[in-house]
């Protein structure tokens, strides 16, 4: 897709909205399709273009990632350097892997999640309870996608399991590999809109992008047969541009999924939880053996799955610990810019730059 219009690329009035008279008139407005470390791949009206990331004040969130607009000013020889990264719609991000306590952003300006997991023992509720979360603390809507149905005898105990998990609307069954099939999933697809797949290594996210892009766009590779577990094929995230008008992001296999600052994600996905919290005798009850704790007594009435509360404690006390970690960081890198900023400032001030 060479020379594609803003609206082919899900530009919106929520966008235009960010731009002066003097942005329209001197600056060129790109999506980010891909990201590498230091540069990311834009593509605009006058087609792709590769820039590389100013090395000034961009802290963990200002970075662009996949998704991502910005304003670029655009020169006569196809090179440019990128001027203003615009407000977003939505982000996906997630505490860096390890011990790093950085902010690792996934993707941007996203519409939907499809949530994909495979009839087998690959499905995991705590897992797709995590994909949940994101997606509510984003704003988008999430759509649990179960593949290799006809691997199994029936699939009709997945399609309830995860029909009863919060904030679910939306549960489509298909067959990764039929186009017919994939047609369940063209109505998220349209022009305007931008999907994110996200999901284990081995469900099928690659064959999904390549049948709804109608070729081969990402390399695909079987499940193992003793534990049903994907080999890692994807290995960066990409935009890719669907016939049906929409723009689809495909994502490696997230193999430690660390969620930190999902507040908001968790009380949507756990909302019941929280409606019993509301009623507990303490307001700070952790729900594990204070008197008066209505969490734990719905437990015992049986109106909540005790295994649903366990999941809720664990990834509350993650989100917790994570959380804390990302805003010491943040504090450090704040002192951090000042005492940069001040040394230039005396260089400046006794002559010694």
């Amino acid at each position: 897709m060479m020379n594609p219009t803003l609206t082919d690329l899900g530009w919106s009035t929520f966008f235009q909205s960010q731009l002066s008279i003097e942005d329209m008139e001197t600056l060129k407005a790109a999506r980010v399709i891909a990201a590498h470390r230091g540069a990311v791949d834009v593509l605009s009206t006058a087609g792709e273009l590769r820039l590389s990331l100013p090395n000034t004040d961009m802290t963990d969130d200002n970075i662009p990632t996949v998704g991502d607009w910005v304003l670029i000013n655009l020169n006569a020889d196809n090179t440019g350097t990128l001027e203003r990264l615009l407000m977003r719609t939505s982000i996906f991000k997630r505490k860096a892997p390890g011990h790093d306590r950085r902010t690792q952003l996934i993707a941007a300006n996203v519409d939907t999640l499809f949530i994909v997991s495979s009839c087998n023992q690959d499905f995991n509720t705590a897992r797709l309870e995590r994909y949940l979360v994101l997606a509510g603390e984003a704003g988008v809507t999430p759509v649990i996608v179960l593949t290799k149905a006809d691997l199994c005898e029936d699939v009709r105990p997945y399609i309830e399991e995860a029909s009863r998990l919060g904030s679910v609307s939306f549960v489509e069954v298909i067959d990764a590999r039929s186009q017919e099939s994939v047609e369940k999933l063209k109505p998220w697809c349209v022009t305007g809109q931008t999907i994110a797949v996200v999901g284990s290594s081995g469900v099928g996210k690659s064959t999904i992008l390549n049948t709804l892009s109608g070729e081969t766009v990402q390399a695909t590779r079987s499940i193992r047969d003793d534990d049903a577990k994907g080999r890692h094929t994807t290995t960066g995230r990409s935009l890719h541009h669907l016939p049906s008008g929409g723009w689809v992001l495909d994502t490696p296999g997230m193999r430690e999924l660390q969620l930190a600052d999902v507040e908001q994600g968790l009380g949507q996905v756990f909302g019941d939880i929280f409606d019993f919290a509301e009623q507990c005798r303490f307001s700070d009850c952790s729900h594990l053996a204070e008197p008066g704790c209505a969490v734990k007594e719905a437990v015992s009435r049986g109106d909540l799955d005790e295994h649903r509360l366990l999941r809720f404690q664990k990834l509350s006390a993650e989100d917790a610990r994570n959380t804390e970690s990302v805003a010491e960081r943040r504090s450090k890198d704040k002192k951090f810019s000042k005492l940069i900023k001040g040394v230039k400032q005396y260089r400046k001030f006794t002559g010694k730059e």
